[in-house]
């Protein structure tokens, strides 16, 4: 397994190595020392996967604020994927930057989002499989969300506004000017 910071330095991609013969293929696909030699001392209480029919489903960018805040371990394993986070930490010198990743059952890499960003991926195929793993439960208290289309963003999510498949919910998320600050850097 590889691991490498990105971009924004707390948002790391995990290689998985994909050991492949005759009868297939085995991989490591987590490892607690392996992220834990990076900073990251989660404990993950919840693997999620998700399936989404069409090429341009757009999830996101969703995040939990405190006592719920989540981590989250994202990885497709059919389709692709463009995986993105964002930070929303107060004084961070990143905030309001993202990172976005292209995540594929080809090139099986892995987005580590941390606490402390708001995340979203949209489909670049159809049918697209999704699995992360959480490092809180849900709690729709908590739950909350940023426009995917805020220009102050400027995410290229690669797709035209009109090819994007949302829900109800997404439609009305706020852009990140007009939300309350959940998160402040270095805490």
């Amino acid at each position: 397994m590889q691991i490498e910071r990105l971009e924004i330095a707390d948002i790391l991609l995990v290689k998985a190595i994909k050991h492949v013969d005759q009868r297939g293929f085995f991989s490591e696909t987590f490892r607690v020392d392996a992220l834990a030699n990076y900073g990251v001392d989660a404990m993950f209480v919840q693997d999620n996967h998700v399936h989404s029919a069409q090429r341009g489903v757009l999830r996101g960018l969703h995040y939990q604020t405190q006592p719920h805040a989540q981590g989250k371990l994202v990885r497709c394993t059919q389709g692709t994927i463009l995986d993105v986070g964002v930070d929303i930490r107060v004084g961070s010198p990143t905030y309001g930057r993202h990172v976005a990743v292209e995540l594929s059952a080809e090139n099986w890499h892995q987005l580590w989002v941390p606490p402390g960003f708001a995340h979203g991926y949209v489909t670049l195929e159809d049918h697209c499989e999704v699995i992360y793993k959480v490092t809180d439960y849900y709690a729709p208290e908590c739950d909350r969300g940023i426009a995917w289309d805020d220009p102050a963003l400027a995410i290229d999510w690669r797709l035209s506004a009109s090819e994007v498949i949302l829900s109800e919910k997404d439609r009305r998320q706020p852009r990140l000017e007009d939300v309350a600050p959940a998160f402040q850097f270095g805490r």
